[in-house]
């Protein structure tokens, strides 16, 4: 079985979006590449957004693959707390996150 996190984030107010990319590539690619839970980790850049979806606009989606939700979670509460704080208190508007969990229809 496939699960996969979607996670919606806008950045915090002042902050570039080119600025939180390189903060992406140098730190949050290597942080989430340390996280024996998380099989594949990638951030998208929203480029175009539907005004009907509430809750945004949102500039980033980030997908997250991992061995189970129970593992993440475990993980992130254990490992992630201060890296998270980091994330919100600079980076993110944690008002505007919005967080899927889903599991792949495999055909």
């Amino acid at each position: 079985m496939t699960v996969v996190r979607y996670v919606l984030v806008k950045v915090r107010p002042g902050v570039s979006l080119d600025e939180f990319e390189k903060f992406e590539r140098e730190v949050d690619y290597v942080k989430a590449a340390q996280n024996p839970s998380i099989v594949s980790y990638r951030t998208h850049r929203i480029e175009d957004f539907d005004p009907g979806l509430e809750g945004g606009p949102w500039d980033f989606m980030e997908r997250i693959e991992v061995t189970s939700q129970a593992e993440y979670e475990k993980q992130a509460a254990s490992g992630s707390k201060e890296f998270l704080d980091l994330l919100y208190s600079k980076w993110l508007d944690r008002s505007k996150t919005v967080a899927i969990w889903s599991e792949l229809i495999e055909p």
